[in-house]
């Protein structure tokens, strides 16, 4: 129940990612959005990992091999489109990364320790380690949310072809 809210938000953040592609006028910017959607989409198959438990049988197989056989190779398949994708559309990734504050990054590294404290029970009691967990997930998919939301994709035009304006302004000085 308390990972609700956390679905919630990764599910509006692919459809915010979906409104980026189709808006990107340039090859780049859909290839980094189109990781976008990927990543979210692997983030919100993480959130639900109980479902294939209440939906296959445990005795699946196809071709033979078992139903978490061929998920992990889907996964996999996805993460490397992923990886593709991003280096593909390096500069345009790279752009958006450096206009990230910093104190985004502090708060999502810290926020990713409290996670994994909270997972592993260091620090707190598994009773409350488990609610640590989630709301830290969810305080991260929260920035996450925010940041896509107050993107302007107008700032990222000359990103278009894997070099922006401010590259060659610094590089000739």
């Amino acid at each position: 129940m308390i990972e609700i809210p956390g679905n919630l938000i990764l599910f509006i953040c692919l459809i915010r990612c979906v409104q980026y592609l189709i808006k990107s006028p340039f090859k780049y910017a859909r290839a980094f959005w189109l990781a976008g959607i990927l990543t979210f989409v692997a983030a919100i198959r993480r959130e639900l990992n109980y479902l294939p438990d209440l939906w296959v049988p445990s005795d699946f197989t196809l071709l033979a091999h078992s139903y978490y056989w061929w998920e992990d190779v889907v996964l996999t398949m996805i993460y490397l489109a992923i990886i593709g994708l991003l280096v593909y559309s390096r500069h345009y990734a790279w752009a958006i990364i450096k206009r990230v504050p910093w104190y985004l990054y502090v708060m999502v590294a810290t926020l990713a320790v409290l996670q994994y404290m909270g997972e592993r029970a260091i620090v707190f009691p598994e009773s409350i380690g488990v609610f640590v967990e989630e709301l830290s997930e969810t305080l991260i998919y929260v920035i996450a949310l925010a940041y896509l939301w107050r993107l302007n994709l107008n700032e990222y035009v000359g990103v278009s072809q894997g070099t922006n304006d401010l590259h060659y302004q610094t590089a000739s000085r």
